[in-house]
């Protein structure tokens, strides 16, 4: 099982899997140089990017992520304006920070962009070499951003079996043929064997697998489980939690997340930027909208929640709810896309839709503290298998494995908030994921942007749809999550990949790019 906080964890915008991830695996790296005691050596880094995260990494923010983990930063604690500009200020003085204290030589090109191959195990991956004073490798590794910030060494893919060896225009190389050719990345630095532990071993990538009292690797084992313990799904989630840590902590760190959501939207909606950063010039939308829809009321915009629920009598009732939960989930993703700090949800591009769900539940529905912690407890579950069935990341299955997995999330929360039952929780995480199938990811300019942006808000209100249908006629659905996660996974495979993250194909090259 993965824990509740691998699936709810604080990253930077715009994207879990080009960024997030990137930076989770140059800690990693740094990790590595240490355990070799290589990192006193190290006086150059070059690192490679394919696939996806070449293709659409200048527009996420791959480049600065990257660099900002060789300097150490962590998502949960970093300047996230020093993210921005770091790798800008790094080309300019020629200094890269090595895990924030050893100076090394850099340059713009040390951060390569692949856009002729592809390695055959992901899309995603970052190809990491460390160099000495004479230009001898002394390290390298090879490592994969998986989505939703999770990341997993060669050897931890080679374990899964899964490979993506689809033709898509450029060429497949295995991690063996990248080692024995790699003499033409690294800027003309001599390539030769690193000394021994300086490869691809087995390294701590944040995503640590436990046992618990009640493992499930699909829903219906999960539902035989409920039966037979006669408790709800956030308690059974609840008990595997603890079995990791105590439940002091458990509130504690969930309280964490809960903050991180409400702060995001609160500097979503306050934002006094006009556009988003990039060459669409989008417009940033949440901060009108939410002083349109208060129509001069006391902003309820602040970490305390219970201001939030001021918010009901600006519509009447339920009735135009649904406004308010776009704004909600444009605020987020207004502040994904500029390179905030927000949650993964599971993951970046899909960030406003959860905690969308969660304002929409605490300001109309008289949400409390205790409401909250079923929604998170309940919609992991729904997240784990969505990954572990299926995929959480747009390289992999298109935007139905980000935004799809999301909407299916809150869905489930929002649906075990109303009271629902285990069988009524499959019903809304189904219909959640159903009405996303084949869902494309095209993201023009290679920004999370357009279509991402309204993508979340819209999914957000058909989260809220399914929980509330859910609730209505038998508890069984004809179509079961296990058979919706599956068939996502299918079409994830058939999908085409220029519709996978690529911005190869449907609305990022249909539309017409600003010149710079």
């Amino acid at each position: 099982m993965l824990s509740i906080f691998d699936i709810y964890k604080i990253g930077i915008g715009p994207s879990s899997s080009h960024t997030l991830g990137p930076m989770n695996a140059s800690l990693t790296f740094l990790d590595l140089l240490e355990k070799t005691g290589n990192f006193e050596k190290t006086e150059r880094v070059h690192v490679t990017l394919f696939g996806s995260l070449a293709l659409t990494g200048k527009g996420h923010g791959t480049d600065r992520a990257l660099f900002a983990g060789l300097e150490g930063c962590r998502a949960e604690t970093c300047d996230v304006q020093e993210v921005r500009d770091g790798l800008k200020k790094g080309a300019e003085k020629g200094v890269l920070l090595l895990g924030g204290i050893k100076p090394i030589r850099f340059k713009e090109k040390d951060i390569e962009f692949d856009f002729d191959q592809r390695l055959d195990l992901h899309p995603n991956a970052l190809f990491y070499q460390a160099f000495d004073k004479e230009g001898k490798e002394i390290s390298h590794l090879i490592i994969y951003s998986v989505g939703g910030g999770f990341i997993a060494t060669q050897e931890q893919l080679e374990k899964s079996g899964i490979t993506h060896p689809e033709a898509d225009g450029v060429s497949i190389i295995t991690a063996r043929q990248l080692l024995e050719g790699s003499s033409t990345h690294g800027d003309g630095f001599r390539r030769t064997e690193p000394e021994e532990g300086g490869g691809m071993g087995d390294l701590p990538t944040g995503n640590v697998a436990f046992s618990c009292p009640y493992e499930f690797s699909t829903m219906q084992e999960l539902q035989e489980i409920v039966k037979k313990e006669g408790k709800s799904i956030a308690q059974i989630v609840l008990e595997n939690e603890l079995s990791v840590r105590p439940k002091d902590e458990i509130d504690a760190k969930m309280k964490v997340v809960w903050d991180t959501m409400l702060a995001c939207v609160a500097d979503g909606v306050h934002s006094t930027a006009k556009e988003l950063p990039g060459v669409l010039h989008v417009p940033r939308r949440a901060p009108g909208a939410s002083r349109q829809l208060l129509k001069g009321l006391k902003d309820p915009f602040t970490l305390n929640p219970e201001d939030l629920k001021t918010l009901k009598s600006t519509v009447g009732g339920n009735t135009a709810a649904s406004e308010w939960v776009e704004v909600f989930a444009m605020a987020v993703n207004e502040e994904n896309a500029d390179g905030g700090r927000i949650i993964t949800a599971p993951t970046n591009g899909s960030a406003g839709i959860i905690p969308a769900v969660l304002h929409y539940m605490y300001a109309f529905l008289d949400g409390d503290w205790e409401k909250v912690k079923t929604f998170f407890l309940t919609s992991f579950a729904i997240g784990y298998l969505c990954k572990k069935l299926a995929s959480i990341s747009g390289a992999e299955g298109g935007c139905q494995a980000e935004v799809g997995s999301a909407c299916s999330m809150a869905a489930a929360g929002l649906c075990a908030v109303f009271g629902g039952s285990a069988k009524q929780v499959e019903k809304a995480a189904e219909i959640g994921i159903e009405h996303n199938l084949g869902l494309t990811c095209d993201p023009v300019a290679g920004l999370v942007q357009i279509p991402c942006i309204e993508r979340n808000a819209i999914a957000a209100n058909t989260a809220v749809n399914a929980a509330r249908l859910a609730m209505i006629g038998p508890e069984d659905h004809i179509v079961s999550l296990d058979t919706a996660l599956a068939t996502m996974k299918r079409t994830g495979d058939d999908m085409r990949s220029e519709y996978r993250e690529t911005s190869k194909g449907g609305l990022a090259v249909s539309v017409a790019i600003p010149e710079c």
